[in-house]
């Protein structure tokens, strides 16, 4: 049975980055097949999986050529280690509406049969926040069944998944979307992982995997690769085996419990988050 998941977290955070190394750690170490939906409008969701080669988006082909020429040769690509890649693109700039674009490409997808029934796990990596009702399609419609948010210990971080947890539970019940946990991809801030636990036993899940500061994250995105085909030996490459491992045995899946804004503030201050 395919296992959808959509991965969100703040702008910034290293989401992309985090999802195409899961991906392909679970390619690799353990035979997965997987598919990446990119739902973000600058289409980068998929780059380091396909070598840095651009990929032709949904969008651009359906606005430019019409529907009929939207087809699954067209707009999928595989990438290392046989996973497949699809990005949804957006608007025109400054014409339109990006999170529209993700209902659209989800749905023509679904409909021209991408999302096979051999496919292990589905990716959709959504844009930011959940401040608009297109990024929170996979949620509200049940295309995702799973959610996991990366975060660090950074207030912004934090305070955008707590956001997040809250327009999921909007959709949780109509839905079946339940949090996975929270993936910490990690800044080296002082008490990170500590806060990072605190933070998911306060909304109710977990940390699922704390993910090192490494550089070789950065050495393999510059030479457009993953870290596991960049180095599938290093240190990074068995941190992501681990994520992928406990990604695939997880059980804990959960309505999160959202903070208030106070107790908000007074996490991060407890943190010295405000100093």
């Amino acid at each position: 049975m395919t296992r959808k998941i959509a991965i969100y977290g703040k702008g910034g955070i290293g989401k992309s980055t985090t999802q195409q190394n899961t991906a392909a750690a679970l390619a690799y170490f353990y035979g997965k097949k997987v598919l990446i939906h990119g739902c973000d409008p600058k289409a980068d969701c998929t780059r380091l999986v396909l070598g840095g080669k651009p990929q032709e988006t949904v969008m651009d082909t359906l606005r430019e050529l019409g529907q009929d020429a939207v087809t699954v040769q067209r707009v999928m690509k595989t990438g290392f280690n046989g996973i497949t890649c699809v990005e949804s693109g957006g608007p025109e700039p400054g014409v339109g509406c990006a999170g529209r674009g993700v209902i659209t490409a989800i749905n023509l997808m679904e409909e021209l049969g991408a999302y096979t029934p051999d496919l292990d796990f589905i990716f959709f990596d959504v844009l930011g926040d959940v401040v608009c009702g297109g990024f929170a399609m996979p949620v509200r419609e049940g295309k995702a069944e799973e959610i996991y948010i990366v975060a660090s210990g950074e207030m912004m971080a934090l305070y955008a998944a707590n956001n997040i947890c809250r327009g999921m539970v909007k959709y949780a019940e109509q839905s079946g979307v339940r949090l996975g946990g929270i993936i910490c991809n990690s800044r080296n801030v002082d008490g990170e992982s500590e806060l990072i636990k605190e933070f998911c036993n306060l909304i109710g899940t977990q940390m699922i995997h704390f993910v090192p500061r490494d550089n070789i994250v950065q050495k393999a995105e510059f030479n457009r690769q993953t870290v596991t085909e960049f180095d599938s030996t290093c240190n990074q490459a068995t941190e992501y085996k681990e994520l992928a491992r406990k990604i695939i045995e997880n059980e804990m899946f959960v309505i999160p419990k959202p903070m208030t804004m106070d107790e908000m503030e007074s996490l991060v201050v407890k943190y010295g988050l405000l100093d």
